[in-house]
């Protein structure tokens, strides 16, 4: 799916450091097709990451209570899981 492309390619940016949290988070729940074709727990799943790395944008570095960089590794294991799922359908 093309909004999985997308969101991975946003990820990538987040990671290089190219595309800021804010943009990266507003991206992410801007995929309502992409939501809509997997189960409801991937939403759910999907805007706690979102919701957290929100939160952590908020703190410069690594804070005692979140990883900026297991924050982004979650969110590939996310769009890994998600284009299993949509694959096998």
């Amino acid at each position: 799916m093309r909004e999985l492309d997308t969101l991975q390619t946003a990820l990538d940016g987040l990671r290089r450091g190219d595309v800021g949290a804010q943009a990266f988070c507003a991206q992410a729940r801007s995929h309502e097709a992409l939501l809509k074709a997997l189960p409801p727990p991937y939403r759910q799943v999907l805007d706690d990451l979102v919701d957290r790395l929100e939160s952590s944008a908020l703190f410069s570095g690594e804070s005692c209570s979140f990883s900026q960089d297991g924050m982004l590794d979650n969110l590939q294991l996310w769009i890994t899981k998600a284009r299993a799922k949509l694959a096998a359908r």
